[in-house]
């Protein structure tokens, strides 16, 4: 709703100072961008995205400032009467050895200047979370200039992903900063292992949130009452979101600039990437598909395991694996479930979805071959599984891995190495 202050009334009539002279034609720089380019929003006489914290303090009103003062939202044009828009500034929290990855891609989104898309762009400040000189897992020195307490005033809070110490161990005044950015209502974003931190800080209790694939087991049981989703790309939770691992940082990074500028203005950003704007499914088609062995091991079920797994294009029920154990149903089931944590037919699925992820890398053969070699039969009832447990189609499937497939002669039964491995 526009402020009664900043409109002129209907019978007002313009000053000779308002009315624009021949001297205001639009120059080239002002004029609609041509088709198919993200039309830029323009600067007005503000300070630069870069200049010193300082003289960001000093053009910037205060809270007790008149309406008309206040600064124009993020990448809107000022109307008269009002000072020009300032950068939404984009704060990351910087632990000792970080991964370089996960801490490179919000520098790549945010710090580089896209004034040409949306202007002013973001401005990017990296915050020491800890005392001393910052490196990342590589050890590649990181400068920070700015401390927690610049956190705190950032309108977005990135926590990036932090090594295992943080993990158990999270600096406190960390922790402080970040449960007083969201108190202040900021909008706190955490990637990959980052979530720790905010799971520490009490900002997930009852919520839904995802990291890691790899680190998911680990997470579910140091912090029971977040609802941890291991599927997802990452996860919005109103001002709160967490991505998963390392590439889901672009994802995640991305999606808040869909959300601060649109569609457009993100997509233009991924093409500069060189990246899809959007990937379908979640992480689970990247993850592998283990069974969950629980102490003790299966050594006593190995046995009958490969057997099942030499007859997966055959019918397999509780009863036909118990027999090959030489065990009753009950008996058998009871101990299937204390050895690898799951169900006989869940751990049949899970096997049947691997082979078919191992067909799709290394063979041409149709789905419907692919549903015949591992026991779903037809090609709708492999889709359905194979969606289930991966997120995405048997078609997308083999079109992101295909690419990644080694020789055709590997024998299904010896999958290479992944690889992030």
């Amino acid at each position: 709703m526009r402020r009664t202050a900043a409109t002129p009334p209907p019978d007002a009539t313009p000053s000779p100072e308002a009315t624009p002279g021949p001297e205001a034609t639009p120059g080239p720089a002002e004029r609609a961008a041509p088709p198919g380019r993200v039309a830029p929003v323009r600067r007005g006489d503000g300070a630069a995205a870069g200049h010193s914290a300082a003289s960001r303090n000093a053009a910037s009103p205060g809270p007790d400032a008149a309406p008309a003062e206040r600064a124009a939202p993020p990448g809107r044009a000022a109307p008269p009467g009002r000072v020009a828009p300032r950068p939404h500034v984009v704060a990351v929290a910087v632990t000792d050895a970080t991964p370089a990855f996960e801490l490179a891609v919000p520098c790549e989104v945010f710090g580089i200047d896209r004034s040409d898309l949306v202007d002013p762009w973001y401005e990017l400040r990296l915050c020491a979370a800890e005392p001393g000189p910052l490196r990342t897992a590589a050890g590649l020195g990181v400068p920070t200039t700015y401390g927690l307490d610049d956190l705190v005033e950032a309108d977005t809070v990135i926590v990036a992903a932090c090594a295992r110490p943080a993990q158990l161990a999270p600096p406190p005044g960390l922790l402080a900063a970040v449960r007083k950015a969201h108190e202040s209502g900021r909008r706190i974003v955490s990637i990959c292992s980052g979530v720790y931190i905010l799971a520490a800080a009490g900002l997930l209790s009852g919520r839904r949130a995802t990291t890691h694939w790899m680190s998911a087991a680990d997470f579910a049981h140091r912090f029971p009452d977040v609802d941890l989703d291991p599927t997802a790309l990452y996860v919005e939770e109103g001002s709160i979101l967490t991505s998963a691992g390392t590439g889901s940082a672009i994802d995640l990074c991305l999606h808040l600039v869909r959300r601060d500028h649109g569609a457009a203005v993100a997509n233009e950003v991924a093409r500069r990437m060189v990246v899809p704007p959007h990937r379908e499914g979640g992480q689970t088609q990247y993850a592998r598909l283990p069974a969950r062995p629980r102490a003790g091991g299966s050594g006593g079920l190995a046995p009958v395991l490969q057997w099942a797994r030499e007859r997966l294009h055959e019918p397999l029920t509780v009863a036909g694996l118990a027999a090959a154990a030489h065990m009753s149903e009950r008996t058998f089931a009871r101990r299937f479930r204390d050895e690898l944590g799951i169900t006989p037919l869940q751990w049949v699925l899970q096997e049947r979805v691997r082979l078919a992820q191992e067909l799709l890398e290394t063979t041409d053969d149709p789905v419907e071959s692919v549903a015949r070699r591992t026991g779903f039969g037809t090609a709708p009832n492999l889709r359905h599984h194979f969606r289930r447990l991966t997120s995405v189609s048997p078609q997308t499937y083999r079109q992101v891995f295909r690419s990644r497939a080694v020789s055709r002669s590997v024998p299904p039964g010896a999958l290479p190495t992944a690889p992030w491995e």
